[in-house]
């Protein structure tokens, strides 16, 4: 490594982040099995605190589609 790159000259990241207790490689299972984000309108969020309402939601959505679908 070079030594220069160890100066302070050279640090450009910022004080206030500390990466001290990271965890290398700590999402890579979860990354290379695929991820799915989906960003919620603000007024949507205030609806779903979190993945697990939202789910509920999306499945009874499923759930009541399946049951409106016309059968053959």
């Amino acid at each position: 490594m070079n030594p220069e790159s160890n100066s302070e000259q050279n640090d450009d990241l910022r004080p206030e982040y500390d990466f001290s207790k990271g965890v290398r490689g700590k999402h890579y299972e979860a990354y290379r099995k695929g991820t799915n984000v989906v960003f919620l309108e603000p007024d949507v969020a205030r609806f779903f605190k979190d993945s697990a309402s939202v789910n509920r939601a999306l499945r009874l959505l499923l759930q009541l589609a399946k049951e409106q679908a016309p059968t053959e």
